[in-house]
């Protein structure tokens, strides 16, 4: 059976539509049978597609011609409609190759805007190769460009009572509790400090410090590493401690002109190591820090700088929790540990005034902290007001061999057990309550304990350790004129010692020059 659109049935439809029209072959109405009678096929193969559209187009649009009579269509009729037909065909032709062009170049664009595409990514991970091959080459002394800040420090105080005879009652001296400043203009303390990359794995820290006595120290010489992963990292050479909140802060960076009394008692004003420390970041949602350090104690209450001994002399532990609280608050809390074992802790008890009487103490001293601070700023923006306010607890027990020695005093020389549990705390609030401007208040107290001393000790001898319940109020009022200058007003009212109390007046300057780090939370 054929198909009906085969070439031999599409000829006999022609011939029957052909008889069917009345109309002469030459006219408009036998165009008409010619075009619609003709089969597909037929028609594929004597018009191009564009044809067959411009000839169907121009049928309907002249389609009120074909009612007419055929002899009311002259020739001059039929050229016209001829020539519409040729013009109508010749513009959807120009229309279609105009619209093929475009697709062309189109596709063209495309094209290209892939490869520009390919080829930036290529030139970016080469790049990125580039860099961290850069990263990873050591750069020439010409390429070294550290961050180098000073810090100038200086102050005016007005002291009640002779800062010589300061002192902690209850406590073996730490040197702490000893006022640096004398009455009148002094030279603060003042800091040089150079840091930098060494490359992509290390950053060197170097920090050199001068007091007013003209005496230079180095506070700090430490390497820490970049990126070891994983949260981790270690620092390693001469660092502050970090234990507790305030310890790892600098002088500069204090919200009062002095340390507070615990860090007097217990650190000497701060807890310097030599040696190593590992922390690490957990990941947390919530700010989760665990640290430990092995160590050589630089500062009381050890004298690791003066033992003989391999491996670790010191060791602390710490770990700090925190977290915000909205956009408007957000707080830290810690715990840290230390444990040292001082030989021939040596210490001049000033209530005796006799320079040949030398005491010390030998055995464990373990100290422990806790520390909370807390921030509020409106809207997390601290730059118009802001308010801090945190706090710390000291507890440290010692248990060992307290020693004096009289020299060539007449009676002789003793020793014997001692053991003594201390404590102290301070709390304090800053509020910047406009911009540049803020105020503060600090309450210090500490808690002498009851020593317990063998029996060969008479607490005769040894006056300075007699309980006592040191405190101080301090308030004070800064102005900023900007992060890198401060002035400071700070009046306290110091009772360390039960035979007075020194009311104190200081006015602190304290100017940044040059690139400085960030301070700590």
């Amino acid at each position: 059976m054929q198909s009906p659109f085969s070439s031999t049935s599409s000829l006999r439809v022609s011939r029957r539509a052909s008889h069917r029209v009345d109309a002469p072959r030459g006219g408009l109405a036998g165009a008409y049978a010619a075009v619609f009678a003709t089969p597909p096929r037929l028609i594929g193969r004597r018009f191009s597609s564009s044809s067959l559209a411009l000839a169907v187009s121009g049928a309907f649009l002249f389609s009120p011609f074909a009612a007419l009579p055929a002899h009311a269509a002259g020739d001059a009729d039929l050229a016209a409609i001829r020539a519409q037909i040729a013009e109508m065909k010749s513009a959807y032709e120009q229309r279609i190759s105009a619209l093929e062009s475009r697709l062309q170049e189109a596709e063209r664009s495309a094209s290209r805007a892939e490869q520009r595409a390919g080829d930036a990514e290529s030139g970016a991970a080469q790049a990125t190769a580039v860099a961290q091959q850069a990263a990873q080459r050591p750069e020439s002394a010409a390429a070294f460009n550290p961050e180098i800040s000073l810090i100038l420090s200086g102050n005016y105080s007005n002291l009640s009572q002779n800062p010589a005879n300061r002192r902690l009652q209850g406590f073996l001296p730490s040197n702490g509790e000893k006022m640096p400043e004398t009455r009148s203009f002094n030279l603060g303390e003042s800091e040089l400090a150079v840091s930098a990359n060494v490359d992509h794995l290390f950053r060197g820290n170097f920090r050199l410090s001068l007091a007013q006595d003209n005496s230079v120290s180095v506070e700090e010489a430490s390497v820490q590493t970049l990126g070891m992963g994983g949260g981790a990292n270690l620092k390693f050479g001469r660092f502050l401690s970090g234990v507790g909140y305030l310890n790892e802060q600098h002088a500069h960076e204090w919200d009062f002109s002095d340390a507070s009394l615990p860090y007097q008692a217990f650190f000497g004003n701060a807890l310097g190591m030599d040696g190593v420390q590992a922390r690490w970041l957990a990941p947390t949602p919530m700010f989760l820090e665990i640290g430990a350090e092995a160590a050589r104690a630089q500062s009381f209450p050890t004298t690791d700088s003066t033992r003989s001994k391999n491996g670790m002399m010191s060791g602390a532990l710490f770990a700090h929790i925190g977290d915000e609280l909205g956009t408007d608050n957000n707080w830290r809390a810690g715990l840290s540990y230390f444990q040292s074992k001082p030989q021939d802790r040596r210490y001049d008890d000033p209530l005796v005034g006799n320079d040949a009487l030398h005491n010390s103490f030998s055995g464990d001293s373990k100290t422990w902290i806790a520390d909370v601070v807390w921030k509020w700023a409106p809207n997390g923006n601290a730059s118009q007001q802001n308010l801090k306010v945190q706090g710390e607890y000291f507890r440290r027990s010692e248990d060992g061999t307290l020693a004096y020695d009289t020299g060539n005093v007449s009676n002789a020389a003793a020793s014997g057990g001692y053991r003594n549990t201390q404590s102290g705390f301070y709390a304090q609030t800053v509020w910047q309550f406009m911009p540049r401007w803020r105020v503060g208040y600090r309450y210090d107290r500490l808690d002498s304990g009851s020593p317990v001393l063998g029996s060969s000790l008479a607490a005769a001898n040894l006056p300075l350790l007699a309980s006592f319940t040191p405190t101080r109020n301090t308030l004070m009022v800064d102005w900023s004129a900007s992060e890198f200058s401060r002035i400071r007003l700070q009046v306290a009212e110091d009772k360390t010692r039960p035979d007075a109390t020194d009311h104190q007046i200081w006015l602190q300057y304290v100017m940044s020059l040059g690139a400085h780090g960030a301070h700590k939370f």
